[in-house]
C-alpha cells in the first residue's frame, strides 16, 4: 500500500529551518523567500496536524513534534544525496567548493592549468563566502572542497595539506618606499579589517608583540580577505592578507608589505573529500597537482613567526 508523503520541497525547507533555527537563513540557502519557507513549513504542519516550530522570544525552536521528525528527515536527505552522488561521481566532473578569496587570488589560475594538462580533468568550482570554512558532503553537491582548518576532519574524509595561512599586513604600492614601518607608523595608520570580529589583526598584533601599541578599534570592516586587500591596494589603509595569496601582487607592484613579518595563524588550507565516494582517484590527482603548485610558489622575503 502506497503511503502519502508530504512534498519534498516542504521537508527540505523544514530541515534547513531546523538547522539554522531561522526561516531567513534557510531561505538564503534554498534561494527562495522567507515567506516561502514559512509556507512550506505550514504545509507540513497541516499535513501532520501539529506545530513543528515554536517562538521563544525572538528565537525559533523546534517543538516536540519537530524534534521527533527531524532525525528521519535528515537521514532521508542524506540517503538521497548519497544515491545521487553515485551517479554524479561517474560523469567525469569534480565538483569543488572553495572560499571566495582563495578562489580569486590563487585557485582559479591553478584549476585552469590543471584542466589543460590532460583531458578528463574537468573541475566545476563553486566559490562561497564562509566566515568559518565548512562543507557537508551529505547535504551539499560537492566531491571535494578546499577549507581553511586546523586539520581536524571526520574520520571518513581524506585530506591533503596545501599550505599554511601566513598573515601579514598589506598596503598600496606607494607604501613600499616607506617599508619597513615603525610601530608608530602602524599605530597611526588606518587599519582595514577583513573579518567582522577583527580576529586576523588581533592574532598578528599579539604574535608580534604590538598588541599594546596598536589599537584595532575603528577602521573599515569587511567580510572577506579579498575586499580588505582590494581596499588596501587602492590606498584606503592597511589590511591583513595571506602571504601566499598576495605574493604575485607584491611581485607585480600592486601591493606592498609595509611590515614584512608574517605570522602563522595555526590553520592551513586543505583539499578534503569523502574517502568512500566514486572518483576519488581523480581527486588524488588534483590534490597532488595543487600541492605541487603551492610548493613551487615564490614568496616575498619576510620574517616568519610560527
Amino acid at each position: 500500500m502506497t503511503r502519502r508523503l508530504p512534498p519534498l520541497y516542504a521537508l527540505r525547507a523544514f530541515e534547513a529551518a531546523a538547522r539554522y533555527s531561522s526561516f531567513t537563513r534557510a531561505a538564503e540557502e534554498l534561494a527562495i523567500t522567507q515567506s516561502a519557507v514559512s509556507r512550506h513549513v505550514r504545509t507540513l504542519e497541516e499535513h501532520f496536524a501539529c506545530k513543528l516550530f515554536v517562538r521563544a522570544g525572538r528565537s525559533l525552536v523546534l517543538s516536540e513534534s519537530g524534534r521527533l521528525l527531524l532525525p528521519g528527515v535528515r537521514e532521508g536527505f542524506s540517503s538521497l544525496e548519497r544515491a545521487c552522488a553515485t551517479l554524479i561521481g561517474e560523469d567525469g566532473i569534480l565538483r569543488m567548493k572553495a572560499p571566495s578569496t582563495l578562489t580569486m587570488r590563487w585557485l582559479l589560475a591553478r584549476l585552469s592549468r590543471f584542466r589543460h594538462l590532460q583531458s578528463g580533468n574537468e573541475v566545476q568550482l563553486t566559490s562561497a563566502w564562509m566566515d568559518i570554512d565548512d562543507v557537508d558532503f551529505n547535504l551539499e553537491p560537492f566531491d571535494c572542497a578546499v577549507l581553511l582548518s586546523n586539520g581536524t576532519f571526520p574520520s571518513d574524509w581524506e585530506a591533503t595539506w596545501l599550505f599554511d595561512e601566513l598573515l601579514i599586513p598589506v598596503g598600496g604600492p606607494e607604501l613600499q618606499a616607506q617599508a619597513p614601518w615603525t610601530a608608530d607608523q602602524l599605530a597611526n595608520a588606518e587599519l582595514l579589517h577583513p573579518t567582522p570580529d577583527r580576529r586576523d589583526w588581533r592574532s598578528w598584533l599579539r604574535r608580534t608583540g604590538l598588541d599594546h601599541k596598536v589599537s584595532i578599534r575603528g577602521g573599515q570592516v569587511f567580510d572577506t580577505l579579498e575586499l580588505g586587500m582590494i581596499a588596501a591596494a587602492r590606498g584606503y589603509g592597511v589590511s591583513i592578507g595571506d602571504l601566499l595569496m598576495v605574493a604575485e601582487d607584491v611581485a607585480a607592484g600592486r601591493l606592498s608589505l609595509p611590515w614584512p613579518t608574517a605570522v602563522a595563524s595555526g590553520e592551513s588550507y586543505y583539499l578534503v573529500w569523502p574517502g568512500t565516494r566514486p572518483g576519488s582517484e581523480r581527486v588524488h590527482r588534483l590534490s597532488e597537482f595543487l600541492r605541487s603548485e603551492a610548493a613551487s610558489m615564490k614568496l616575498p622575503a619576510v620574517t616568519l613567526l610560527r
